[in-house]
């Protein structure tokens, strides 16, 4: 009963920027934590950032001063603007989305990923 649903990925020549988009619907109460995570070729997923209903957030020492994480709650979106990007930040990208559904505790919700490719 609620989808989360990624946008904005692609390739991109490193130093370059992209945006993430990150929507949840269907029957949503409120949302907790909203994060974004990565996975890269044989490698397990990280999380990269993440923001609370407050608009307080959290990021990976990797990424601290070249990405940033904000979202909208009227929008129940999400996102994730990176700069100075590297190759190294190659991966599928993946929203997590912690919703509160009406008669029920809070669950996480995820995305099926967007694909970022940044080439050297």
């Amino acid at each position: 009963q609620v989808q989360v649903a990624e946008s904005g990925g692609g390739l991109v020549q490193a130093g370059g920027s992209l945006s993430l988009s990150c929507v949840a619907s269907g029957s949503i109460w409120s949302i907790k934590t909203m994060a974004w995570h990565r996975q890269a070729p044989g490698k397990q997923r990280e999380n990269v950032a993440s923001i609370d209903a407050s608009g307080n957030t959290k990021y990976a020492d990797s990424v601290k001063g070249r990405f940033t994480i904000s979202r909208d709650n009227a929008k129940n979106t999400a996102y994730l603007q990176m700069n100075s990007l590297e190759p190294e930040d190659t991966a599928v990208y993946y929203c997590e989305a912690n919703v509160v559904v009406v008669g029920r505790p809070f669950r996480a919700y995820w995305g099926q990923g967007t694909q970022v490719t940044v080439s050297s």
